[in-house]
C-alpha cells in the first residue's frame, strides 16, 4: 500500500510540475509577443525604423518618448538607441546615424556640412530647411517640434540637415537631433550655435508633458525637406 501511495505521490509531483512548465512557457511567449508590439507603430518597427516618401521630400522615424526630459532639461532632441548619448535624449530613435542621413538624402535634402570642431562655438548649422512634427496613436493631430519642445527663450527651432557623417560615425554617440548647432548630429538647430545649452546656459529645453504621451510610447518623427 505505502509503494502506491509514494508511486502516486511522485506521477501526481510530476504532473504540476509539467502543469507549471507549460504555464510558463505561455507566459514566455505571451511576453515575447508583447515586446514584439510594442516595438511597431505606424508600419515601422526596430527592423523596419525609416519610412522615405521620395515624391514627397519626407522621411518618418521611429521613436520613443524618453519620459526623464519631460522635466528635465535636455540638448538631445533625438540619439539612436545604441549610441553612447542613447539615455539623453527626449526621442530615443531606433535607426542609427547613417541611415538617417542616407534618408534625409534620398528624400531630397542636402548636408550643411559647414560645421567643426575648431568652429563650432561660433557657428550656426547650415543644410536644407526641416519642418518636424511628432505622432503617436490617440494624438489629436501630427504636433510640429515647437509644439512638443520648450525652449525657455520662447523662441522657433530652426531645424537644418547639418549632415557631419563622417563625425557621426567616429563619434558613436549616436546623435541623430540636436537642439544647438552641433559638429556631430545629423540635424541641428541653427537657432543657437553649439555650447549655447550646456556651456553658456543661454537657453533651457525639454519636452512639453501637457502634449507628448508618457515615457515608453511609442511614437514617429517626420522630417519634411521645407527648401
Amino acid at each position: 500500500m505505502q509503494h502506491h501511495t509514494t508511486t502516486w505521490k511522485k506521477g501526481f509531483t510530476a504532473l504540476c510540475f509539467l502543469a507549471v512548465a507549460g504555464v510558463s512557457g505561455c507566459d514566455q511567449k505571451t511576453d515575447a509577443a508583447t515586446t514584439a508590439q510594442k516595438t511597431e507603430y505606424d508600419g515601422l518597427s526596430e527592423s523596419k525604423p525609416l519610412r522615405i516618401d521620395s515624391q514627397a521630400h519626407t522621411v518618418t522615424l521611429l521613436v520613443q518618448i524618453n519620459g526623464r526630459f519631460l522635466t528635465d532639461d535636455t540638448r538631445h532632441g533625438i540619439v539612436y538607441k545604441g549610441g553612447s548619448n542613447g539615455h539623453k535624449s527626449l526621442f530615443i530613435g531606433y535607426a542609427d546615424p547613417k541611415a538617417l542621413y542616407d534618408a534625409l538624402k534620398q528624400a531630397g535634402a542636402t548636408p550643411g556640412d559647414n560645421m567643426t570642431m575648431e568652429n563650432k562655438d561660433a557657428t550656426h548649422v547650415a543644410g536644407s530647411k526641416l519642418a518636424m512634427s511628432v505622432n503617436w496613436e490617440g494624438a489629436a493631430k501630427a504636433y510640429s517640434f515647437n509644439d512638443v519642445i520648450n525652449d525657455s527663450n520662447g523662441k522657433t527651432l530652426d531645424m537644418r540637415f547639418g549632415g557631419n557623417l563622417q563625425a557621426a560615425q567616429e563619434m558613436k554617440t549616436g546623435c541623430l537631433v540636436c537642439l544647438d548647432s552641433c559638429p556631430v548630429g545629423i540635424v541641428s538647430n541653427a537657432t543657437y550655435t553649439y555650447g549655447a545649452v550646456e556651456k553658456r546656459g543661454e537657453v533651457k529645453f525639454k519636452g512639453d508633458a501637457s502634449i507628448l504621451p508618457p515615457d515608453g510610447t511609442l511614437a514617429t518623427v517626420t522630417f519634411k525637406v521645407a527648401d
